[in-house]
């Protein structure tokens, strides 16, 4: 199982960009966008979603080290154009916002 986890991060990794507001916003009025919390690496946030680790992602859920983003989550990022980083996780897309 850990091996296999290794790979999806290793490809996720690939996949994975700083993409501004602008290009997420369809996505946001979906509902498919979630905000990973910086305590959480976004990869390995998404490489155990994908192997449906619903422990995980149940705990972090509840600790709300991953929630949807919000109205005003999105009026943060229209004024202030952010760099996130992404990740797709079908049908959601993760987010974390990129360090300076």
């Amino acid at each position: 199982m850990q091996e296999q986890l290794e790979v999806v991060k290793a490809r996720l990794n690939t996949e994975t960009a700083k993409i501004g507001w602008t290009e997420i916003q369809r996505f946001f009025a979906k509902g498919q966008v979630f905000i990973v919390a910086s305590e959480l690496d976004l990869i390995d946030t998404a490489a155990r979603m994908i192997h449906d680790e619903k422990g995980s992602v149940k705990e972090w859920l509840e600790k709300k080290l991953i929630v949807q983003a919000t109205t005003e989550d999105a009026k943060r990022w229209h004024n202030n154009d952010p760099d996130l980083w992404a990740v797709v996780v079908a049908p959601w897309i993760l987010v974390q916002e990129a360090s300076e």
